[in-house]
């Protein structure tokens, strides 16, 4: 499993940090299925002190490919967040690396939001069931 299939699990919560600069930044990226072909994903960024609701509006990725700066956010398209997620999201999309950047979840479940307790489970970012359900392996870890 990789950090695409991370973000793009429904509800994933996720750090980007830059040791070279110190800087991090903790985005949400929420799924809404539109019908069954089309899926949009809501991107926020943390921008207060509650982990759980301190979000803004950022973006919106459509079809797992383009990412859209949101008009109604109210976070400016050139605030170092919203770069930063612009440029990591090039990079993951496009399969480049996105060192010297690191990429932690929150250990939370990144497809039902639950807390990850199983070893496993908290190195993949995906629960047991869930990983079941799609597929996948949960002992593939992608946050070592």
């Amino acid at each position: 499993m990789d950090v695409k299939f991370f973000m793009f699990g429904g509800k994933a919560i996720f750090t980007i940090a830059n040791p070279n600069t110190g800087m991090r930044f903790t985005y949400k990226v929420r799924a809404k299925e539109i019908d069954e072909t089309k899926t949009l994903h809501f991107v926020s960024v943390l921008t207060g002190p509650d982990n759980i609701a301190d979000y803004t509006y950022l973006g919106t990725i459509f079809d797992g490919q383009t990412y859209r700066h949101g008009r109604k956010s109210r976070i400016g398209e050139d605030a170092p967040s919203a770069k930063a997620f612009a440029w990591f999201f090039r990079r993951v999309v496009s399969g480049r690396d996105f060192a010297p950047a690191e990429v932690n979840h929150e250990g939370r479940c990144c497809r039902c939001g639950r807390l990850l307790t199983v070893p496993e489970s908290v190195s993949s970012g995906i629960g047991p069931e869930c990983a079941k359900q799609v597929g996948v392996s949960a002992q593939a870890g992608m946050f070592n």
